[in-house]
């Protein structure tokens, strides 16, 4: 009898611990990212990246509303709205109509909320998060919508879309009025103790690594968790390695393999985090794959050697990515699952309110 309440009672523990909602949610999402462009980053590296290691895995579908092959605008929303849409959209449905990202939702629940990228933040995915807009090429219009709605904390390129706009506005004093404190590299921003942080790292987008840029994306996520954590109803923060994509649509496996490590050391700064805070939800994953990537290479790799691929096509492609994930809740990541399905499942894993 003993035994039975013993039993009884460790599966109610069991079950009060995974009713429990997930309180933050880092979402990091590789820009291009497919299975064979984590893999050749591990060759090179001659270890499993963290983001392969302690966490659950599953493959994401990533075709858009109107095209087998999405674009990161379309790729973007999907994710972060749970709609499919039409390529070249920001966060709207395929009949223009404004859809609600997970991080405002988030942000209308109390949660603090943040967006980093390598690219300039009014960029196709981390535009998908905060604005709402008919075409991603209309930037101007993105960054006025970080300034009406823009998270608490971001983090990337961009600030010619900020200062030095075709209507002569500059942004960063209407972000400076709201509470921002507006900052142009990591060690201002480290310094800064503002909740609220805009900052500025590059007039477009970041460098590349491999053209002796150092590791920024690793440091700027310590710098954003340490502000959103401030906040004890949790945050939402998504996280962008831009520049995977824009080295497999010129070939650049080298370069891809480069700022693919630096987005695992991303991933391993996220997956600390959630190892000290257990209320903590890490996905890693991708808006879809570039270059249709094959690795050829078969023997061991060498340091120093270049990796033997084919890329089959200078666009994206259409074949499904990797989705990894660690923390409460993870084991909703796994098999098969469309690029839709992120916002409804992170909603119900922290019980926001609609």
């Amino acid at each position: 009898m003993k035994k039975l309440l013993l039993i009884l009672t460790l599966s109610l523990a069991l079950f009060s611990l995974a009713a429990k909602p997930v309180k933050n949610v880092i979402f990091l999402i590789g820009d291009g990212m497919g299975l064979n462009q984590v893999y050749a980053a591990a060759l090179v590296k001659g270890a499993p990246l963290y983001m392969m290691q302690d966490t659950k895995t599953g493959l994401i579908l990533t075709y858009s509303y109107d095209n087998g092959i999405t674009d990161s605008a379309a790729g973007g929303t999907a994710l972060a709205a749970g709609v499919k849409t039409r390529n070249s959209m920001i966060g709207m449905g395929p009949d223009s109509v404004k859809v609600e990202s997970i991080l405002h939702q988030a942000a209308r629940n109390g949660k603090s909320t943040g967006v980093m990228s390598t690219s300039a933040i009014t960029h196709a995915t981390p535009a998908s998060y905060v604005a709402n807009q008919v075409s991603r090429e209309m930037q101007d219009e993105i960054a006025l919508d970080f300034v009406k709605q823009g998270p608490d904390v971001f983090i990337g390129g961009g600030r010619r879309y900020f200062e030095e706009r075709e209507d002569g506005v500059d942004l960063t004093e209407q972000l400076k009025s709201k509470g921002y404190e507006v900052v142009y590299d990591l060690e201002h921003a480290e310094a800064s103790g503002s909740a609220k942080l805009a900052a500025f790292l590059a007039d477009d987008h970041l460098p590349d690594v491999i053209s002796g840029r150092e590791y920024l994306l690793p440091e700027a996520l310590n710098i954003a968790l340490e502000r959103l954590s401030r906040n004890k109803k949790g945050f939402f923060l998504m996280v962008e390695g831009s520049k995977i994509d824009m080295r497999c649509h010129v070939h650049d496996i080298m370069g891809s393999v480069a700022e693919t490590l630096e987005f695992d050391e991303t991933v391993k700064v996220a997956l600390d985090f959630a190892r000290k805070n257990k209320n903590t939800l890490v996905i890693v994953t991708a808006d879809h794959e570039t270059g249709g990537l094959s690795v050829l290479q078969n023997a061991p790799y060498r340091k120093g050697e270049e990796l033997i691929v084919h890329f089959s096509t200078g666009g994206h492609s259409g074949v499904p990515v990797p989705v990894y994930s660690y923390g409460p809740g993870s084991d909703n990541f796994t098999g098969v699952l469309e690029n839709t399905y992120f916002k409804a499942t992170l909603a119900r894993l922290m019980k926001l309110k609609p």
